[in-house]
């Protein structure tokens, strides 16, 4: 047997207005699948007669994005809401001295997270850190491959030249006024690989969802 939380509860009662005998799918956001049949509704419990345990196979490669928030918070959200769906695992917001936004709200992007998750049927919920000023995110210690996009002066590869499958990466997205020269500097300084998305300026969600599609194209996932 298993209880819904009150919010998952009241979704499953008010907006997808379901009712006992009927079939449902739930996930722990870390991998593990549930399925079984309504017992008990209401909009704060509701009971799952269990019927079938199972696991979502981990993802091949880890995807970590740390991408500036965008002035206009919705589009920032888009952004989370399609990374979800294609594949992601962990982001932190970072502010860029180029920033227009410098507050965001963690539980409210925490909620399209969620929502995302479920839509696109993933039993893994991607990891959303603090956020962070840049400077910050840099001394943090990370593991496989690391990559900037940026559209200042200096050599850039492609995104192939740099990248191989099966590595674990860590992506830099600026905001809309793109990294400071200082910032890029510092970025190379530790250990951040350039890369261009072409000869045409994107915006800031749609460089990252860029990335984080060829990304998991590049591995097979998509």
């Amino acid at each position: 047997m298993l209880i819904l939380s009150e919010e998952e509860s009241h979704h499953a009662v008010k907006v997808l207005r379901l009712r006992p005998g009927q079939q449902i799918v739930v996930t722990d956001g870390l991998g593990k699948w549930i399925e079984g049949e309504l017992a008990e509704t209401n909009a704060r419990t509701c009971v799952v007669n269990i019927s079938r345990r199972s696991e979502q196979p981990p993802r091949p490669f880890r995807l970590h994005m740390a991408v500036a928030p965008t002035k206009n918070i919705d589009r920032f959200e888009w952004f989370l809401e399609k990374a979800t769906e294609c594949g992601i695992d962990e982001i932190t917001p970072v502010f860029c001295e180029n920033s227009e936004r410098h507050v965001i709200k963690a539980e409210r992007l925490e909620k399209v997270l969620v929502a995302a998750m479920k839509q696109s049927m993933r039993a893994y919920l991607p990891i959303l850190n603090p956020a962070m000023k840049l400077k910050d995110f840099l001394k943090q210690e990370v593991k496989g491959s690391r990559i900037i996009a940026h559209c200042g002066n200096g050599a850039r590869n492609i995104l192939q030249n740099v990248y191989e499958q099966g590595q674990d990466t860590v992506v830099l997205i600026g905001p809309e006024g793109d990294f400071s020269e200082t910032e890029v500097n510092i970025s190379l300084e530790a250990g951040y690989a350039p890369i261009t998305l072409g000869q045409h300026r994107l915006r800031t969600e749609t460089a990252a969802l860029a990335l984080c599609i060829n990304l998991n194209f590049v591995n097979g996932l998509l």
